[in-house]
């Protein structure tokens, strides 16, 4: 089983408010990745939209890596659509969490309604920020997964189950900001986790690592990709 390295700023440890904005923890997570990762020609960058697209976009600048997107999306607690029993990411990558299906009491046909729900969305979305164009070979490369920061981490674990399946020779996890709970939880999956900001309290939130935080609308990330790529809207 793999066991995941660590990588991380222990001068940020437990520490609320460490990034002005996306842009900045970007920044600081290119930076780290820097070493190991930049100039290299089988280095790919995958963002998860929507607030990872700012994070990715200033890693791929930092590293001069291909910069492309992964969707992915949350699989949706019946009556409780904030919390998820698993996520799942366009063109495969499914990730659920078993014992908490068994818990809740969900049979396989409430699964296949809730993923055949998602795999809608996802193709939705793929439509939008990717114009529906072929994915990358991704076979021999080493994928650095970008998100603005975990939370359950659901949706980063079938980014990198899609990354494997797709033939990466190595699936990193990338993110400014996650509790250490979570961290624990990808180890088995990830090759590398990158992650300045480790937090440990027991109450954890993405926001609480910036000082400007607020939530991506379609618009702005489609502007960003556009900027991004000189194509025009």
């Amino acid at each position: 089983m793999k066991r995941a390295r660590v990588i991380e700023k222990e001068a940020l440890r437990d520490r609320p408010g460490v990034f002005r904005d996306r842009w900045e923890a970007g920044g600081v997570l290119g930076d780290m990745l820097r070493t190991e990762y930049g100039g290299r020609d089988d280095v790919h960058v995958l963002a998860i939209p929507a607030g990872g697209v700012p994070v990715g976009l200033k890693v791929r600048e930092i590293l001069e890596a291909p910069f492309d997107l992964v969707i992915a999306r949350k699989l949706k607690i019946p009556d409780n659509p904030e919390a998820g029993f698993g996520a799942m990411a366009y063109g495969g990558g499914k990730f659920l969490n078993e014992p908490l299906v068994a818990e809740l009491g969900l049979d396989e046909g409430d699964v296949e309604a809730e993923a055949e729900a998602v795999e809608l969305e996802l193709e939705k979305r793929n439509r939008l920020f990717r114009e529906g164009r072929p994915f990358p070979d991704l076979t021999g490369r080493t994928v650095l997964l970008v998100d603005d920061g975990l939370a359950s981490g659901y949706t980063m674990l079938s980014a990198l189950r899609m990354a494997t399946d797709r033939g990466a020779r190595s699936a990193v996890t990338a993110v400014p900001t996650a509790p250490q709970r979570t961290i624990d939880r990808l180890r088995s999956e990830a090759d590398e986790i990158v992650c300045p900001n480790v937090r440990t309290g027991m109450f954890f939130a993405v926001a609480d690592a910036y000082a400007r935080w607020y939530d991506l609308q379609e618009e702005e990330v489609l502007d960003l990709l556009s900027t991004a790529s000189n194509r025009p809207r």
